[in-house]
């Protein structure tokens, strides 16, 4: 037994069962978002796919790993996205260092 079922995936759109209108106005931005604009499909579903790792959200890994396939993305530029996402995470978390580093200096350490 699993915690994540990768079925649930496909029915993502069962969310909308307790507000049909909030579900739709959901759906519908959601849309808007990942259609071509100042960025491209391909680029817009790399990009999702790096967050989905910063997330580590297996449904969006699924999810976004499919769409980047589909959209003519290759290994190499997904592992390259990622390895982007897991460096401004990794970053992120060292920048707070800092504020152990001045904890460590104010005690006289």
């Amino acid at each position: 037994m699993h915690y994540y079922h990768p079925e649930h995936l496909a029915r993502f759109g069962d969310i909308s069962s307790g507000n049909k209108e909030l579900g739709a106005k959901f759906f519908d931005w959601y849309s808007a978002v990942f259609r071509e604009g100042a960025l491209s499909e391909r680029e817009k579903a790399l990009i999702a796919l790096a967050v989905a790792h910063s997330l580590q959200c297996p449904y969006c890994i699924d999810a976004y790993t499919k769409a980047c396939l589909e959209k003519g993305s290759d290994l190499e530029e997904m592992t390259e996205a990622v390895h982007v996402a897991s460096a401004i995470r990794g970053g992120a978390s060292l920048i707070h260092g800092i504020q152990m580093l001045e904890q460590v200096q104010r005690k006289g350490m």
